[in-house]
């Protein structure tokens, strides 16, 4: 058991919101505290909805009179720098929805405001604490289907085409990188354990000017490639598959919520399924409170360093495709 029980607060209640509430619930020694939100009575909602014991529209309240013990950020892209700031200023220890930020300035920034003020920053990468990676991992170390050569993954959905939505809007660093593309960096980045030496990238960009499909090449000095696609205008097979010279593994669709991995070496083949307490969230507010209880500012599983790669990366991969956002 931890300490204390952490009183969480909640910056921007929508969608993904609901299923970080949802998954609160399940997790010991953690509580919804407070909300917050532009639109006073949707915050009201929401934290009726979740049992929560205040909402507010002022972000100077939730700072300074609600003071929660952590803040979820979950607004879009362009927000999340400027609320994470305001946190961490504030002494207020962040979980922020990935991308942590739109560019890697901007994620150095706050990375230096965590380090500077004490106080603990995460990205919200839920995908690396997910119990059937502990499994994946044990087989990679054990060298079950040897050395990794080849990562090949996909992430794709047919977007509603309201180009005013977040996934297509400029002005929300909208696209399919920044979106989803994300998870398939992370998860090459967790499984080789360091950055690519050099990628190639090609992307189809939409009316708006952002990334809609993508398929990026990452070279992992000479023996070692991960390939993947992601698309906002597609489904794709949305499966991860790691081969090495004596079998592969594969995380079945959805991979970057799987709770089911495949092993395959020879004629031998091992399946695993891991179901969730909840929905999936639960393990990584479980992280953030295990380090808060720890005094660290870092998570270990996805370090600051890991957090900023990963943006230099995207930062790089949007450079060469032509993805260049007004703001910028």
């Amino acid at each position: 058991m931890l300490e204390k029980s952490y009183r969480w607060g909640i910056i921007a209640p929508g969608r993904i919101a609901h299923k970080f509430a949802q998954a609160l619930d399940a997790v010991p020694d953690g509580h919804l505290h407070a909300v917050l939100s532009r639109d006073a009575d949707r915050a009201k909602g929401f934290a009726v909805q979740y049992g929560a014991s205040a909402s507010t529209d002022s972000l100077d309240r939730f700072l300074n009179e609600l003071k929660p013990d952590a803040a979820y950020i979950a607004s879009p892209h362009t927000f999340h720098y400027d609320q994470a700031l305001a946190c961490l200023e504030a002494g207020i220890p962040v979980l922020c929805e990935k991308p942590l930020t739109v560019n890697a300035r901007q994620a150095q920034q706050l990375i230096d405001a965590s380090r500077n003020n004490g106080v603990f920053l995460m990205e919200a990468v839920w995908t690396r604490f997910l119990p059937i990676y502990t499994d994946i991992r044990k087989w990679l170390v054990e060298g079950r289907i040897g050395p990794v050569s080849l990562i090949t993954s996909t992430f794709g959905f047919k977007a509603p085409r309201n180009l005013k939505d977040r996934v297509f809007n400029p002005d929300l660093a909208g696209g399919a990188l920044l979106d989803i593309g994300i998870y398939n960096l992370t998860v090459s980045q967790w499984i080789m354990g360091r950055e690519p030496s050099s990628f190639s990238a090609d992307g189809v960009l939409g009316e708006t000017g952002v990334d809609e499909l993508l398929s990026v090449n990452l070279r992992y000095g000479a023996e070692q490639i991960s390939q993947f696609s992601c698309s906002v205008r597609t489904d794709l097979a949305n499966e991860c598959v790691i081969s090495g010279d004596q079998g592969r593994i594969t995380i079945h669709p959805r991979f970057w919520n799987g709770a089911t991995a495949t092993l395959l070496v020879g004629d031998h083949t091992e399946t695993v399924t891991r179901p969730f307490l909840r929905n999936g969230f639960e393990y990584q507010i479980e992280e953030v409170q295990r380090c808060l209880s720890s005094g660290v500012l870092e998570s270990p599983a996805i370090p600051h360093s890991d957090t900023l790669n990963t943006m230099k990366l995207m930062d790089a991969i949007r450079a060469d495709i032509g993805v260049v956002y007004p703001f910028e």
